[in-house]
């Protein structure tokens, strides 16, 4: 059985049915990890004995006969930011060197009574922000694998790991996954708590995930997705049909904006080719337009509420330990500390407004289609790309999805992005699930 070609809810049954067990199952990532990890560096912490256990744990439950959960004997890897008491989580930096969380996060105790397996951390830029961690991508060691969720990514894209959790501030999940070519989805503001994850910005925050397909990041998204009295920003929302949404066909032929926005010129020629490919092959389904004219503003205003949030959390790592921080944090925190309150109330202000312009799309259109990236994955390690494909979206809190259909230079992975209205999580994944299998059927 190659169970790195199975969904991950064809591994839920066989686990359930008994023709695998999760012991079996580790031990298949296990094999991988050995294999690839020594090049690719992805983890930044992982113990083969403790998953084993927990996997024999797992196998014991269920030969007990006792209730199984959505996700029960499968592993999943955190992102080094995602707090754990059992395990180190370091977020990236020598500050917080072998330490661990007082409790685990919200998330992971969601993912433990599903019955998942927390497999281990994966590798994180420093705090989540901009200097890169020892990630390497998967598909050309001598090029970034993005960030900040560079880990994440990368032990999917590798079959190190069937499904991880990131997050995302401005581009951090949607990058890699275009980088790495895996599927990364980051849900709607306030749908899966950050509560026990590393903050770094309260109104930016996003927890997201990836995996091999939609109905792979909709299975692990479905027990993330709760609200959580200690995430203020969290809301009700049912996921009871997210599976059945996802797996079902639109009621009618979705149709799409394509926004040839200015960053449309710094992507490389070979990959604005595999995109233009793509819209002519959706020629019935997409339409391009400009840019609206606000969009200029959002970088700004996003970086802003940011780089104060930055400076407010990360107050006392600035204080007692800048020399440990990066020049790119110290710099960002530097800028942080100088903007006024005025400048923060009008970011804020304009968070608002644009989304309330931009949701006006959705009475016509069924979603956004743009790159998820510049391009390829950058050469060199020295820097995790540019998110400037990404930061609108998260700005305004709304669902965004990468999935890996083109191919640009050295047939390298390249994602397509689709964008949704905020809190039409459950039809964006059926929208986004059409546009997988659709893309399937071009490609053969």
């Amino acid at each position: 059985m190659d169970v790195f070609k199975l969904s991950v809810k064809q591994l839920v049954t066989k686990i359930k049915d008994a023709e695998l067990t999760s012991v079996e199952l580790c031990k298949a990532y296990i094999d991988r990890i050995k294999k690839f990890e020594k090049d690719i560096h992805a983890w930044a912490h992982f113990d083969e004995k403790v998953l084993i256990e927990k996997a024999q744990e797992s196998d014991n439950h269920r030969r007990s006969g006792k209730p199984q959960g959505l996700l029960h004997g499968i592993p999943v890897a955190l992102k080094d930011i995602i707090g754990t008491f059992d395990m180190p989580t370091e977020c990236g930096t020598s500050l917080r060197k072998g330490m661990s969380a007082s409790q685990d996060a919200e998330i992971v105790d969601l993912l433990k009574t599903e019955g998942a397996i927390i497999m281990g951390k994966t590798a994180t830029s420093e705090l989540a922000y901009y200097s890169p961690s020892k990630t390497k991508n998967p598909h050309d060691y001598t090029r970034t694998p993005g960030g900040s969720s560079s880990g994440s990514a990368a032990v999917v894209a590798s079959h190190m790991a069937p499904l991880s959790i990131g997050s995302q501030t401005g581009g951090s999940i949607i990058r890699p996954a275009s980088y790495c070519g895996v599927v990364g989805y980051k849900p709607s503001f306030g749908l899966i708590s950050r509560n026990g994850v590393l903050k770094t910005s309260e109104n930016l925050d996003h927890v997201g995930v990836f995996g091999k397909s939609v109905e792979d990041v909709a299975l692990l998204a479905k027990v993330l997705i709760k609200k959580d009295s200690y995430d203020k920003s969290t809301i009700h929302y049912s996921t009871n049909t997210m599976l059945d949404e996802t797996l079902k066909s639109p009621r009618f032929e979705p149709k799409f904006i394509f926004y040839k926005t200015e960053s449309w010129k710094k992507i490389d020629k070979k990959s604005r080719d595999s995109f233009e490919y793509f819209i002519k092959s959706f020629k019935k389904n997409i339409e391009v337009f400009d840019t609206p004219s606000y969009f200029k503003e959002i970088k700004k205003f996003h970086q802003i509420i940011h780089e104060t949030d930055m400076a407010n959390n990360f107050h006392n790592y600035f204080m007692k330990s800048k020399k440990k921080l990066s020049k790119e944090m110290q710099a960002a925190i530097s800028r942080g500390i100088k903007y006024s309150a005025k400048d923060y109330a009008e970011a804020k202000d304009f968070m608002a407004r644009s989304y309330d312009s931009y949701k006006e799309v959705f009475e016509d259109y069924h979603g956004v289609i743009s790159p998820s990236s510049t391009g390829v994955a950058d050469k060199g390690l020295s820097s995790t790309g540019s998110p400037e494909f990404c930061t609108v979206w998260s700005f305004m809190g709304t669902p965004t999805i990468s999935l890996p259909l083109l191919e640009g230079e050295n047939n390298l992975p390249l994602g397509i992005q689709l964008i949704g209205n905020k809190y039409d999580d459950l039809r964006f994944m059926g929208i986004a699930n059409w546009l997988e299998r659709e893309s399937e059927k071009f490609n053969e």
